[in-house]
């Protein structure tokens, strides 16, 4: 069987995004947590806050390590397997990724050793400071990656000459039409992973009597977070839905899984795309729904996905049941938040152990829902890379052989799996050990750290003596 490499091109790119995604996501609301937590402290002067501030920032410090090592290894790919497009964009890619790191890069690696390191060695107001411009730094970050990611969803400002694009406009470029809806989706999509993450591991803690007073604070303020956040949420993600059906028709179509142009298109809750035969071979919806949602009409028209010819229509039941895990998880975080509400009115947020064990249960929610939305976006775009101006299979080095993309997709995923794994673990016993005194404090003067997972200052293993006290 011959080895096709712009499947295998498309999968290996699809499995390093999908890891490196779920760091970022997690890191850009930790981070302005941490910031909170630090300017609590600040402010009130209350070790609770210190102590949380001090243990989240070793998580920080952790998942921050696996994201620059899961990173970067993307950028080599547009080269190796995407040299096409590479050149092609390159003369908007290539310096709105270069602002990524003058601007944002830069501004982390100036304040990120003062914010892991700096404890006790530099007055509070500036470590304070440094964990505002760490957290400022993740969301310039973000404003330029999804900048470049939206341009290729919705191309704007420029024009092509001889195979390459040429800006025209850099603030159509850089502000293309999808580019805000995106950016206000991912941050709030970040917020609620931090918090779901914070409040899930509180849980943890109050389940076991650890630190009841530090995480009962920490559990109120995600609660509060979530509540208002969650149902945000689904309003932003309803205006880039509209947005997308603007400019994305056929993307949306997959979405609700639409084939043919009609008015009163239902709502689907369950169905079984066919492609082939370009219908649903089973179906069950809500009539008019749809209609309702994206034209806010009973009759409106929405579009279908014959509207496109075959070989530019996406893999449909991909992104249609990719689209429907995301909302479904979307509800049930909603439903988390409220149910929070409840049991704060009625005292028995911090007791009810059904619902402390439901916040744990839930930490690995947002972490799908990001990888369920970007499947969404990225599979609802196919076959295009730029979306109407250039496929994937003219992006595609031409020199690239299957076997190539085989041997080094078989070899990212060996050697992701491992750094996902040892990472999962050590996060397992930084969170067991818990808010344990600064080392510094309990144990003396301790070697300076050079790297950020040595910020975590937590053994590997149990060969720790110090550490055999710690409970599980």
């Amino acid at each position: 069987m011959e080895l096709d490499p712009l499947l295998l091109s498309r999968l290996q790119f699809a499995f390093v995004v999908s890891f490196h995604a779920i760091f970022p996501v997690f890191t850009i609301g930790l981070a302005s947590y941490i910031a909170v937590l630090h300017g609590l402290f600040y402010k009130t002067e209350n070790p609770a806050w210190d102590r949380l501030a001090l243990f989240w920032t070793k998580v920080f410090a952790v998942v921050f390590g696996m994201g620059v090592v899961s990173g970067i290894v993307m950028s080599f790919q547009f080269g190796t397997n995407w040299s096409n497009f590479s050149q092609a964009t390159s003369n908007f890619l290539g310096p709105v990724l270069s602002y990524e790191v003058v601007t944002a890069f830069f501004l982390e690696a100036a304040f990120l050793g003062v914010l892991l390191f700096g404890r006790h060695k530099v007055p509070e107001g500036v470590h304070l400071f440094a964990a505002i411009m760490v957290a400022v730094g993740t969301f310039i970050s973000s404003f330029w990656i999804l900048s470049a990611n939206s341009w290729m969803q919705t191309p704007a400002g420029f024009e092509v000459i001889d195979g390459r694009f040429h800006i025209t406009s850099w603030m159509e470029a850089i502000f293309n039409p999808s580019f805000w809806y995106r950016f206000v989706h991912m941050g709030m999509a970040s917020f609620l992973t931090g918090g779901f993450v914070v409040a899930g591991v509180s849980a943890w803690f109050l389940l076991r009597k650890r630190d009841v007073e530090a995480n009962k604070k920490a559990l109120s303020m995600c609660l509060w977070l979530l509540l208002f956040l969650a149902p945000a949420q689904a309003v932003v993600g309803d205006f880039h839905g509209l947005n997308t059906l603007e400019h994305q028709p056929t993307k949306v179509a997959a979405m609700e899984g639409n084939w043919e142009t009609q008015s009163h298109a239902p709502l689907l809750l369950f169905a079984i795309p066919d492609q082939d035969a370009q219908t649903n071979r089973f179906e069950i919806g809500i009539p008019s729904m749809a209609s309702i949602i994206l034209k806010h009409s009973a009759d409106g028209v929405v579009p279908g996905i014959t509207e496109a010819a075959p070989d530019e229509q996406p893999p449909v039941a991909i992104v249609f049941w990719a689209f429907r895990i995301m909302v479904a998880l979307g509800f049930a975080m909603i439903g988390v938040a409220i149910a929070g509400l409840i049991l704060r009115r009625r005292g028995r947020v911090y007791e009810n152990p059904l619902f402390l064990k439901a916040l744990v249960a839930m930490i690995v929610s947002p972490f799908l829902a990001v990888l369920a939305g970007w499947i969404v976006t990225e599979t609802g775009r196919a076959p295009w890379l730029v979306y109407g101006v250039m496929t994937h299979a003219q992006g595609l080095t031409p020199s690239l052989t299957g076997g190539m993309a085989l041997f080094t997709l078989i070899g990212y995923i060996t050697v992701y799996s491992v750094v996902f794994c040892v990472g999962v673990y050590y996060l397992t016993r930084v969170v067991r050990f818990g808010m344990l005194e600064d080392p510094e404090e309990t144990h003396g003067e301790v070697e300076r750290p050079k790297r950020p997972l040595s910020a975590a200052h937590t053994p590997f293993d149990d060969s720790d003596n110090d550490m055999q006290g710690a409970r599980s």
